[in-house]
């Protein structure tokens, strides 16, 4: 029988190399696509491909040439540009055959958007952290409020005038709130929403270097009146503080993690309940374990390429 193709894109970063890493033991077929020739994911598995940035004009019709080419079930994105484009395209993706586990395009919004996220949750009564204030007793995270990943461009402010000098139409200032930081993936699939784990977790350079999974009631029943509102496909990231044991989210994701293969290590597997889900008719199961794990460095060889 012949096995079923599963494509990801932005393999040079984490969040594509961790859907990888969580197919790896798969019964599937994994092919890896980059704009980046030196993108590690290319070489992590046996057949790879480069491919435009999502800002050139010719990515869409790019990658649906190569999914009707290279006979593509499902195509997995690992990059929040990305994301808006291929919501935007889906329908085109799906008359080829291939599925995308993605939101629409005002859910990326929401999720994109860290002004739009505050509102989301201030409206549907959930804790917020607050935003657009700023003084001298207080302390600040200056962020940007589209498109930022992994710390990139953040700030702690603590006065107006260092608010004034980086402040633009792209920033939004948070209050700052001490306590244990935690990254949650769900997965929903056609509305109906499955489960999610809780990771408490330590950072370094904006990405998780050690996490510790954790059973949490308060925590696991906000990401689930938070995904039965808002109703994402497919795997969605919440990110949030615990301050008086109250979880006050500050960042959403509306795509897989960088710690998607951690969460498979703990028993939740996005990535294949999603594929068998899509490709089996598989209804997604899970069991979590709780355990620590702790990320290192490691090295890939390949062919001089520069």
């Amino acid at each position: 029988m012949k096995k079923h193709r599963i494509a990801v894109t932005a393999t040079g970063g984490g969040v594509g190399q961790s859907i990888l890493k969580a197919l790896k033991d798969s019964d599937y077929e994994v092919i890896a696509l980059d704009g980046d020739r030196l993108g590690a994911g290319l070489y992590m598995v046996s057949e790879s491909y480069l491919i435009p940035y999502a800002r050139d004009p010719e990515f869409i019709p790019f990658l649906l040439n190569l999914c009707k080419g290279k006979d593509i079930d499902l195509l997995f994105p690992g990059m929040d540009c990305e994301l808006p484009k291929l919501s935007e395209a889906k329908k085109m993706f799906n008359k080829l055959g291939v599925k995308i586990p993605i939101s629409n395009t005002k859910i990326i919004d929401i999720a994109d958007n860290k002004l739009t996220t505050q509102h989301f949750l201030k409206n549907n009564k959930f804790p917020y952290i607050k935003t657009f204030i700023y003084g001298n007793k207080m302390r600040y995270v200056l962020k940007p409020r589209t498109g930022g990943a992994r710390s990139q461009n953040m700030s702690f402010v603590t006065d107006k005038d260092i608010f004034t000098f980086k402040n633009n139409s792209n920033y939004v200032a948070q209050e700052y709130i001490e306590g244990d930081e935690y990254t949650c993936g769900m997965l929903t699939l056609d509305g109906k929403y499955i489960g999610c784990i809780v990771m408490r977790r330590i950072l370094r350079d904006g990405d998780t270097y050690k996490a510790f999974v954790e059973r949490n009631e308060t925590i696991e029943n906000l990401c689930r009146d938070i995904c039965n509102i808002l109703k994402p496909e497919g795997a969605f990231n919440i990110q949030l503080r615990m301050r008086d044991g109250v979880p006050y989210v500050f960042e959403f994701n509306a795509r897989c993690s960088g710690t998607t293969a951690a969460r498979a290590l703990a028993g939740f597997n996005e990535p294949k309940m999603i594929a068998d889900y899509y490709l089996k008719n598989i209804e997604p199961e899970f069991k979590i374990k709780e355990i620590n794990i702790l990320r290192y460095w490691n090295e890939l060889i390949v062919e001089k390429l520069i």
